[in-house]
Protein backbone atom coordinates (compact mmCIF):
# COMPACT_ATOMS: atom_id res chain seq x y z
CA UNK A 1 0.00 0.00 0.00
CA UNK A 2 1.13 3.56 -0.60
CA UNK A 3 1.91 6.00 2.16
CA UNK A 4 -1.50 7.68 2.05
CA UNK A 5 -3.27 4.35 2.42
CA UNK A 6 -0.98 3.33 5.28
CA UNK A 7 -1.55 6.68 6.98
CA UNK A 8 -5.33 6.38 6.68
CA UNK A 9 -5.28 2.79 7.96
CA UNK A 10 -3.19 3.77 10.99
CA UNK A 11 -4.99 7.06 11.66
CA UNK A 12 -1.85 9.11 11.03
CA UNK A 13 -0.61 11.55 8.45
CA UNK A 14 1.82 10.79 5.65
CA UNK A 15 4.17 13.31 7.20
CA UNK A 16 4.17 11.35 10.48
CA UNK A 17 4.99 8.12 8.68
CA UNK A 18 7.88 9.79 6.85
CA UNK A 19 9.08 11.19 10.19
CA UNK A 20 8.98 7.74 11.81
CA UNK A 21 10.86 6.32 8.86
CA UNK A 22 13.50 9.06 9.09
CA UNK A 23 13.88 8.41 12.84
CA UNK A 24 14.33 4.67 12.31
CA UNK A 25 11.04 3.61 13.89
CA UNK A 26 9.97 2.15 10.57
CA UNK A 27 12.27 0.31 8.21
CA UNK A 28 12.77 2.10 4.90
CA UNK A 29 9.83 1.45 2.63
CA UNK A 30 10.20 -0.42 -0.60
CA UNK A 31 10.01 1.85 -3.61
CA UNK A 32 7.87 1.22 -6.66
CA UNK A 33 9.23 1.82 -10.17
CA UNK A 34 7.89 5.38 -10.05
CA UNK A 35 9.53 6.04 -6.65
CA UNK A 36 6.44 5.83 -4.46
CA UNK A 37 6.84 4.32 -1.02
CA UNK A 38 5.18 0.91 -0.73
CA UNK A 39 4.30 -0.47 2.71
CA UNK A 40 3.33 -3.98 3.71
CA UNK A 41 0.55 -4.94 6.13
CA UNK A 42 3.09 -5.33 8.96
CA UNK A 43 3.63 -1.57 8.80
CA UNK A 44 0.13 -0.93 10.15
CA UNK A 45 0.65 -3.13 13.21
CA UNK A 46 3.99 -1.42 13.84
CA UNK A 47 2.40 2.03 13.56
CA UNK A 48 -0.38 0.98 15.92
CA UNK A 49 2.24 -0.27 18.39
CA UNK A 50 4.03 3.08 18.21
CA UNK A 51 0.75 4.89 18.91
CA UNK A 52 -0.01 2.65 21.90
CA UNK A 53 3.46 3.31 23.28
CA UNK A 54 3.01 7.05 22.87
CA UNK A 55 -0.36 6.90 24.62
CA UNK A 56 1.48 5.32 27.56
CA UNK A 57 3.86 8.29 27.56
CA UNK A 58 6.89 6.53 26.11
CA UNK A 59 9.39 8.63 24.21
CA UNK A 60 10.34 7.92 20.63
CA UNK A 61 13.79 6.88 21.85
CA UNK A 62 12.23 4.33 24.22
CA UNK A 63 9.97 3.05 21.47
CA UNK A 64 12.89 2.80 19.08
CA UNK A 65 14.82 0.74 21.64
CA UNK A 66 11.91 -1.65 22.03
CA UNK A 67 11.51 -1.98 18.27
CA UNK A 68 15.23 -2.59 17.89
CA UNK A 69 15.00 -5.53 20.29
CA UNK A 70 12.03 -6.93 18.33
CA UNK A 71 13.81 -6.40 15.01
CA UNK A 72 16.81 -8.34 16.30
CA UNK A 73 14.54 -11.35 16.74
CA UNK A 74 14.08 -11.17 20.51
CA UNK A 75 10.83 -10.51 22.32
CA UNK A 76 11.04 -7.11 24.05
CA UNK A 77 8.62 -7.87 26.86
CA UNK A 78 11.23 -7.59 29.62
CA UNK A 79 12.36 -4.23 28.27
CA UNK A 80 8.74 -3.05 27.98
CA UNK A 81 8.12 -4.10 31.60
CA UNK A 82 11.19 -2.15 32.74
CA UNK A 83 10.26 0.94 30.73
CA UNK A 84 6.66 0.90 31.98
CA UNK A 85 7.84 0.38 35.56
CA UNK A 86 10.07 3.44 35.30
CA UNK A 87 7.21 5.33 33.68
CA UNK A 88 5.04 4.56 36.74
CA UNK A 89 7.78 5.78 39.09
CA UNK A 90 8.17 8.99 37.07
CA UNK A 91 4.40 9.54 36.96
CA UNK A 92 4.07 9.05 40.72
CA UNK A 93 6.84 11.60 41.27
CA UNK A 94 5.21 14.09 38.90
CA UNK A 95 1.82 13.62 40.55
CA UNK A 96 3.37 14.24 43.99
CA UNK A 97 5.10 17.39 42.71
CA UNK A 98 1.89 18.65 41.11
CA UNK A 99 -0.10 17.91 44.27
CA UNK A 100 2.37 19.95 46.31
CA UNK A 101 2.28 22.75 43.75
CA UNK A 102 -1.51 22.76 43.80
CA UNK A 103 -1.52 23.06 47.59
CA UNK A 104 0.86 26.04 47.39
CA UNK A 105 -1.18 27.79 44.71
CA UNK A 106 -4.42 27.10 46.60
CA UNK A 107 -2.95 28.61 49.77
CA UNK A 108 -1.86 31.75 47.90
CA UNK A 109 -5.28 31.96 46.27
CA UNK A 110 -7.14 31.62 49.59
CA UNK A 111 -4.96 34.36 51.07
CA UNK A 112 -5.47 36.80 48.22
CA UNK A 113 -9.15 35.98 47.84
CA UNK A 114 -9.77 36.93 51.46
CA UNK A 115 -7.58 40.04 51.27
CA UNK A 116 -8.39 43.63 50.46
CA UNK A 117 -6.20 44.87 47.56
CA UNK A 118 -6.21 48.33 49.18
CA UNK A 119 -4.11 46.88 52.01
CA UNK A 120 -1.39 45.62 49.66
CA UNK A 121 2.09 46.77 50.75
CA UNK A 122 3.17 49.40 48.18
CA UNK A 123 6.82 48.50 48.79
CA UNK A 124 6.27 45.01 47.36
CA UNK A 125 5.20 43.91 43.93
CA UNK A 126 2.38 41.93 45.57
CA UNK A 127 2.40 41.13 49.26
CA UNK A 128 0.24 38.06 48.82
CA UNK A 129 2.76 36.00 46.90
Amino acid sequence: MRIGEAAAAAGLTSKTIRFYEDRGLLPPAERSANGYREYGPDTISRLEFIRRCQSAGLTLAQIQGILHIRDSGTTPCTRVRDVLGQQLIDLDKTIAELTALRATVAEHFRTIEAADPENCDPEQICSYI
